[in-house]
């Protein structure tokens, strides 16, 4: 599995302190608010707007606050601020690839906070196109094995409703797409009776890295510090550290 699908599950499941879901409520938003400017307000049409309301619910942000970031990014408010998307490239311990994701009103200010959470945090800010090209974008579902039907079944029924593949997430299973057939499976799904743990667009890296003990530490740490940022949006890793490592970290 993603290092960082792995991460962003298991940090799902661990609920966070007040300061940071307030934090985490504001970035949910501004995606939301950016998918409807750039490709407009009907969920059914644009399937970045989807991913990104289907993942502010996940978050239990509420629907008001939701409308109210799509009706912004629709047009519906001339006073709105005007977001755009910027990545960052980078390494962290270990040689672990970054790929960062943010939505800024001013790309200096997130360029030098981007990289000043690189240096402090014993990562490398790269090149544009040093680690880009590790990853693919793909749509991701996450089913708790907890919670999921057997084996066989789940396997069946991702594939009959156009999954691309199922992989073993140790607790999990992660259910891969193409972009474009996200919301076709996640519905195909439900519609199964299957439960869902997450269902959203992601940057999936080709090949991953073993990382374990105190390099462990060091790459989370690298991670932690660039999510904090109020204009990233999201990190994707190339590591691979054991679903309980990572969670004692």
């Amino acid at each position: 599995m993603s290092g960082h699908s792995k991460w962003a599950t298991i940090k799902r499941k661990k609920a966070a302190n007040d300061a940071k879901r307030s934090n985490q409520y504001a970035k949910l938003l501004r995606a939301v608010e950016v998918a409807a400017r750039e490709g407009g307000g009907d969920l059914a049409a644009n399937m970045t707007l989807a991913s990104a309301v289907e993942k502010a619910k996940a978050s239990s942000v509420p629907n008001d606050n939701i409308d109210r970031a799509i009706k912004r990014g629709s047009g519906a408010d001339a006073d709105a601020a005007r977001y755009e998307e910027v990545t960052y490239e980078g390494y962290a311990p270990g040689g672990i690839a970054l790929f960062v994701e943010a939505l800024t009103d001013n790309r200096n200010r997130t360029a030098q906070d981007v990289r000043h959470a690189f240096t402090r945090s014993g990562g490398n800010l790269g090149e544009t196109g040093s680690t880009a090209w590790m990853f693919t974008r793909k749509g991701l579902i996450v089913v708790e094995k907890a919670a999921a039907p057997d084996e066989e079944r789940l396997f069946e029924q991702a594939l009959e409703v156009g999954a691309e593949d199922v992989k073993d997430a140790e607790s999990s299973w992660e259910i891969v797409t193409d972009p474009t057939d996200l919301a076709r499976v996640r519905d195909g799904l439900r519609n199964e009776g299957t439960e869902l743990f997450s269902a959203e667009l992601t940057m999936l890296p080709q090949s991953t890295i073993p990382v374990d003990g105190g390099e462990a530490r060091k790459v989370l740490q690298v991670i932690e510090t660039l999510e904090d940022l109020e204009d990233v949006q999201n990190v994707y890793a190339n590591f691979d550290i054991p679903e309980e490592v990572m969670a004692s970290l």
